[in-house]
């Protein structure tokens, strides 16, 4: 039977009408709480293990554009690298052109004095071999005709000379060309290499560019849905504070205690003073609870205060949330089931003196006063529940969380 109305009870929560809710009794209605809890649990597993898939893409992401950008830089320095050396093979052309075309301009002048020179040497063999006498003849004077040859053989000697140097000249550029046509080479073998270069580190820009593409799109679709997990918890979050409101109008006055001072003892026994009362109070309403309501009372007091049970009963719950949330609720807490139906919460304590079985007497310390949980100074929280309507149930993020149709413990105390 109970299994059944489990059962019942996690479809009425996935299917009814919040609206609908309102027509459950305080069992059936704390159950789908229950569900509602467990749902936001999963959320907010399912929201957790998202983000943290979003927090490593966009590191993956981030990751990428610093390769891409070191990457352009690669190619950048590249691009001017090629750049530079087509300048200086523009230039080392140039230089082995003009060596070319002065080689040739030395050639032709050594081809022009060699030939001059082989014409004197013709000449002065001629008159070798000419009869002295017919030499004579030609000339007024034997001086002249004397000094005809030694004429012949001077030029002669000294287009030999002009010879020499052009050919050594031209020695010089030979050899010039041969190291500037060899620093050329090496220029055209280094663009060569730094082309293949580049064309590998574009290839390489390519491909990390394509994974960006579907990083970003990962991102995108991470994000997406942490906004729609959000979103969808929010909603039920809304929908547990509704619930939780219906719980308060479930309560059955005829199965509690008449009210009136002294059901319950204060559970601050030493000048307690009340800091905050319950319902839309200032602080609620201006949103500083969900839902704009305050579950119960706040009494001040000094740190370390004694907090003491407010009836006898037994501890059904004892824990500290801050393990779970660091001040996102009731801190360290204490919850109580009484024998006359009402259930009593302790939270914000420093120090815990009870765990969760045992039995207190009216009176008997349970812990002490602190500034632990969702707490802006040293204080004790104080709710009473209908004990038919109280249960704990899982919450988003904060652990084990009372829940329940709450009253105002005032007309108790």
């Amino acid at each position: 039977m109970t299994k059944n109305k489990s059962a019942l009870c996690i479809a009425l929560a996935f299917f009814i009408p919040l609206f609908a809710f309102g027509q459950l009794p305080p069992e059936q209605l704390n159950s789908a709480i229950q569900e509602k809890s467990r749902q936001l649990q999963e959320i907010q597993r399912q929201l957790e293990e998202t983000q943290k898939n979003l927090s490593e893409t966009q590191k993956t992401k981030r990751s990428l554009a610093s390769e891409l950008s070191q990457i352009q830089k690669n190619i950048k320095q590249l691009d001017l690298g090629m750049k530079s050396n087509t300048v200086k093979i523009g230039k080392l052309s140039l230089e082995i052109n003009g060596l070319a075309q002065a080689i040739r301009e030395t050639d032709r002048q050594i081809s022009l004095k060699v030939a001059a020179t082989e014409n004197i040497i013709k000449e002065i063999q001629r008159m070798d071999d000419t009869d002295p006498l017919i030499v004579f003849l030609k000339h007024a004077t034997l001086a002249s005709a004397v000094g005809e040859q030694s004429q012949l053989t001077e030029i002669n000697g000294d287009l030999a000379k002009a010879t020499r140097e052009l050919q050594m000249l031209n020695d010089e550029r030979q050899g010039k060309l041969k190291e500037t046509s060899v620093k050329k080479r090496a220029v055209e073998s280094e663009s060569v290499t730094l082309t293949a270069r580049k064309s590998v580190v574009e290839d390489q820009k390519k491909e990390r560019q394509e994974v960006l593409v579907v990083t970003k799109n990962k991102e995108t679709a991470y994000q997406e849905l942490a906004a729609d997990l959000a979103k969808r918890q929010a909603e039920i979050a809304s929908e547990i504070e509704a619930m939780d409101a219906m719980l308060r109008l479930k309560i059955n006055p005829n199965e509690l205690p008449t009210r009136r001072k002294g059901v319950l003892g204060w559970p601050v026994p030493d000048n307690p003073r009340i800091t905050q009362g319950y319902g839309g109070t200032a602080f609620a309403l201006r949103g500083g609870y969900k839902g704009k309501w305050h579950n119960g009372i706040d009494i001040g007091g000094p740190a370390g205060a004694i907090i003491a049970s407010a009836e006898e009963g037994t501890i059904i719950a004892a824990g500290n949330q801050d393990l779970y949330c660091k001040r996102g609720a009731y801190g360290k807490f204490v919850v109580i089931k009484h024998p006359n139906n009402l259930v009593t919460l302790y939270s914000h304590m420093s120090q815990l003196n009870v765990t969760t079985g045992q039995r207190v007497a009216r009176g008997e310390t349970i812990g002490y006063m602190g500034n632990t949980g969702y707490a802006f100074g040293v204080h004790l929280h104080f709710t009473v529940y209908d004990g038919a309507t109280f249960s704990m149930r899982g919450s988003r993020s904060c652990g084990p969380m009372p829940s329940g149709g709450d009253m105002d413990p005032q007309p108790y105390l």
